[in-house]
């Protein structure tokens, strides 16, 4: 199987990611932050460790203003329901996957928040000034993607956070499509809220992610329960991580996490030239073919396409069958598709990595041109 398939989960994922699950499960695997024995110690050497390895990556002294989450949604819901308060006001984008849309908009019809959604202009960027614009005195938070995970788009972040802190307003960003691919620097840039997945392009393993905070920003716990402090009191510690973390944490998962993560980091810039290498290259093949259309532009590290008269889920079984891993369908971003045009077929989305070769990269083009000419076996 050629995987393709990365912006959704990586894969395969590098050795020491199994491996550093396995030694969480067979040789240290106690509850970190609980017990004071040789290998719960252990165990929350691990934890911390990782944590470290996240503030590192972020440019952030502060290991402790990490706090571990499931994926990048719940990381997302952590910090939506943690800052907002009944009567404040949303700015978001069209652009936005529904982790954000789907939290901000179930608060919305619940007459909790009012929310504005900011369409992209014709190249799908979203401009500061457009944003601001639409900031009210009641405004309290910006959210918005870094990356788009259809069009493969940056946004200027770093503008929308400095128009957010010159106006006293929360920003936080969604970077499922660029962590572990791109610099994050989210003080410079004005972030308050960072959002994280442990999966994609850190090469850790499902169930993984993290939320950043700003120091000096508390947040209402989403969830509350154990935390191994504070225990003689019956309420949430407020102090950071804890609040954030009730209960077991996922252990095996962290430790894959933090290996995946620095064999990520150690290659982040090979593996971002190569992703979009290759996606330059199915670009220019597939726009040489009749009947494909491309939704992505050159220089990004992925690729979103279609074939004329057939739905974007076909192609993706046709693909699948011929030994091709993608993905068809909206990829969770409504508002996406439509600016494209797309919210009734969706879009076949191709997203390399690292590991894919440029014989994977023209496998793809063979097979969408046989698909596209109409061949009933399409063949890699």
């Amino acid at each position: 199987m050629i995987y393709l398939d990365n912006a959704a989960t990586s894969f395969p994922k590098p050795d020491c990611t199994a491996e550093a699950m396995t030694a969480a499960l067979t040789q240290y695997g106690a509850n970190p932050g609980r017990s004071g024995h040789a290998l719960a110690l252990e165990a929350g050497r691990i934890m911390e460790s990782c944590r470290e390895e996240i503030a590192r990556m972020l440019g952030e002294p502060d290991a402790s203003r990490v706090a571990f989450s499931q994926n990048t949604t719940d990381a997302l819901n952590m910090a939506i329901h943690g800052v907002l308060r009944s009567g404040d006001h949303v700015v978001s984008t069209l652009m936005e996957h529904n982790s954000v849309l789907r939290p901000l908009s179930e608060l919305s019809r619940s007459g909790i928040i009012t929310l504005t959604l900011i369409p992209p202009d014709s190249e799908g960027r979203i401009h500061a000034q457009d944003i601001e614009r639409a900031l009210t005195p009641r405004t309290r938070l910006v959210a918005m993607t870094h990356m788009s995970n259809v069009l493969g788009i940056e946004q200027d972040v770093a503008a929308v956070g400095a128009m957010c802190r010159r106006r006293g307003v929360l920003l936080l960003l969604d970077c499922a499509q660029t962590a572990g691919h791109l610099p994050l620097t989210p003080r410079t840039w004005g972030c308050s809220l960072l959002a994280m997945p442990g999966h994609k392009g850190l090469l850790g393993p499902h169930g993984t992610g993290a939320l950043w905070v700003a120091p000096g920003l508390t947040l209402a716990p989403l969830r509350q329960g154990g935390t191994g402090s504070m225990s003689e009191s019956m309420f949430q510690p407020r102090m950071m991580p804890d609040s954030l973390e009730s209960g077991t944490q996922n252990l095996p998962g962290i430790a894959g996490l933090l290996a995946g993560m620095r064999f990520a980091l150690s290659h982040r810039e090979q593996a971002h030239e190569q992703s979009v290498a290759l996606c330059t290259r199915m670009r220019e093949e597939l726009l040489n073919l009749p009947g494909i259309r491309v939704y992505t532009q050159p220089g990004a590290s992925l690729l979103s396409f279609n074939v004329e008269g057939i739905a974007s889920q076909e192609v993706a079984s046709a693909l699948d069958e011929a030994g091709i891993a993608v993905r068809g369908g909206l990829h969770c971003a409504p508002g996406v598709h439509r600016f494209l045009g797309t919210l009734s077929c969706g879009a076949v989305r191709v997203s390399p990595c690292l590991f894919n070769t440029l014989e994977d990269a023209m496998a793809l083009v063979r097979a969408v041109a046989r698909i596209a000419s109409g061949a009933s076996s399409p063949a890699v």
